[in-house]
């Protein structure tokens, strides 16, 4: 082969080459370029929040509420990635007054404060128990000789607080429709309700099973229960409206998960728990047909004791 023809043939190779390489090098920026592009648009997982505060309806004292709760939340902390800070107050018209101030993120509440703060406030439900139906009792001691809702017509009533859907509300309206006429006391909580029955301080008190059950068996044992009001939806578990979609999204996909595991399971039935489910607002619909109005002022309508102001309690 010639020395001209070889030259050409080098600088034609020379050029395929070169071609192959910009071609190469053009593909390589394009596919640059696309991923940039889609790594620009792809969208980021929302942020959650570093803590949460979650409110517990105080209807027994503080720190058996702390006791009980602690391992709930810490399984819920730790499922969610958000620290969620266990809080109460000291009876329950300071809790409904918190609840109005939005001082809980997320608040485990009864199905009357639900209703009117959802509206007021903005609290969207989260979850509430898959099968449970709430149900007020009204408890006597043990060897009261009282038998029926007539004999209760001019007794003083020990109740938690004048919201206490289930252990009062629900007992005052049907006590009114049947025309029994009773002085009602407001002690703060269902425990003080339980201890002021138990040692005679009253001949009647308001609260739920649930409650009632938590009691130490020489409490229980003191008591019966009198009477107990139709099934309602039951507390619901819900968060402010600034808690994110995402944050309530890992708290219902949370909640679900107890039910699934031995631990969750134990959990759940120290606090009286069975199963939960998410929840939608109109679960509560029913509570609404009520027309139960605004959260009542303490004291509109009897005396409000504190627990301090209850002897021995």
């Amino acid at each position: 082969m010639s020395t001209g023809i070889r030259d050409s043939m080098h600088r034609l190779a020379r050029r395929l080459l070169s071609a192959k390489h910009g071609l190469l090098l053009a593909l390589c920026l394009g596919w640059a370029a696309m991923g940039l592009a889609a790594e620009a648009t792809a969208p980021t997982e929302p942020a959650l929040p570093g803590e949460l505060v979650f409110g517990i309806v105080p209807q027994q004292s503080a720190s058996t509420l702390a006791r009980l709760w602690a391992p709930l939340l810490a399984r819920l902390s730790k499922d969610t990635g958000i620290r969620l800070r266990f809080a109460t107050a000291p009876d329950i018209p300071e809790f409904e007054r918190r609840l109005a101030a939005g001082e809980y993120d997320v608040a485990y509440m009864n199905p009357f404060h639900y209703v009117v703060l959802h509206d007021k406030v903005g609290y969207r439900a989260l979850v509430k128990e898959a099968d449970k139906r709430l149900k007020g009792i009204l408890v006597v001691a043990k060897e009261s000789p009282i038998a029926s809702l007539d004999e209760i017509n001019g007794l003083e009533l020990a109740l938690p607080a004048p919201a206490a859907f289930a252990a009062s509300v629900l007992p005052r309206a049907t006590l009114r429709q049947m025309g029994i006429e009773a002085n009602y006391r407001y002690v703060g909580s269902h425990d003080s309700v339980y201890l002021a029955v138990s040692r005679g301080f009253f001949a009647v008190g308001g609260g739920v099973m649930r409650t009632l059950k938590a009691q130490a068996p020489e409490v229980q044992d003191k008591l019966r229960i009198l009477w107990q009001t139709p099934g309602h939806t039951p507390h619901a578990f819900a968060a402010l409206p600034s808690v994110t979609d995402a944050a309530s999204l890992k708290l219902i996909s949370a909640f679900e998960a107890l039910s699934g595991d031995d631990e969750g399971k134990a959990m759940l039935s120290a606090l009286g728990f069975g199963a939960l489910k998410q929840a939608k607002d109109s679960d509560w619909d029913d509570i609404r047909a009520l027309k139960l109005g605004e959260l009542p002022q303490t004291g509109a309508d009897a005396t409000v004791n504190s627990p301090a102001d209850t002897p021995g309690l």
